[in-house]
């Protein structure tokens, strides 16, 4: 089955709640409310991005961009996440392809760059870095990292909106 990468629609939105916790279920690093974030993030407007994966009219995967506020007041950051696949479907691509597909959203929309918590092993391949200078309070540095779209890369201190915060 092909897989398609599209825009969520509002018929999708409790599909990608269940795929969100399911997919993070057994995470290592859950906090336990990641679908509470996506909707919190969608009921405050801050999606800029929120793209489905299908297979077969199945959705498979899901990801969420929103804007971040650095302290240096760099324009044009966005923060990757949560990215959620199917568990079963973990393993097959599904997370590279919306993590390729949300890149190339944000650069056509001239974003500066974007930041993400994640693990360096998966996400480095799509050129994140941890980036001295740039930090997240209370993550291991190596843990957050960073994508600059252009030469610049922020300094200063990352505040993620206060849906990030959401417990239901």
């Amino acid at each position: 089955m092909a897989l398609r990468i599209r825009d969520e629609s509002t018929l999708d939105v409790p599909f990608i709640e269940a795929l969100t916790e399911a997919a993070f279920r057994t995470a290592p690093h859950r906090s336990g409310t990641e679908q509470h974030i996506v909707n919190a993030l969608r009921r405050a407007g801050q999606l800029t991005l929120s793209l489905v994966a299908e297979e077969g009219g199945v959705i498979v995967g899901h990801v969420a961009v929103s804007p971040v506020s650095v302290s240096d007041g760099a324009p044009g950051w966005y923060g990757l996440g949560p990215i959620s696949v199917q568990p079963e479907r973990q393993g097959r691509h599904i997370g590279a392809a919306l993590v390729h597909a949300v890149l190339d959203g944000l650069r056509a929309r001239g974003a500066a760059g974007c930041v993400l918590v994640g693990d360096p092993a998966y996400y480095t391949r799509f050129g994140f870095r941890p980036v001295p200078g740039l930090v997240y309070p209370g993550i291991p540095p190596e843990y957050f990292m960073a994508l600059a779209f252009g030469g610049v890369v922020a300094q200063g201190t990352v505040s993620y909106h206060a849906a990030f915060d959401a417990t239901a």
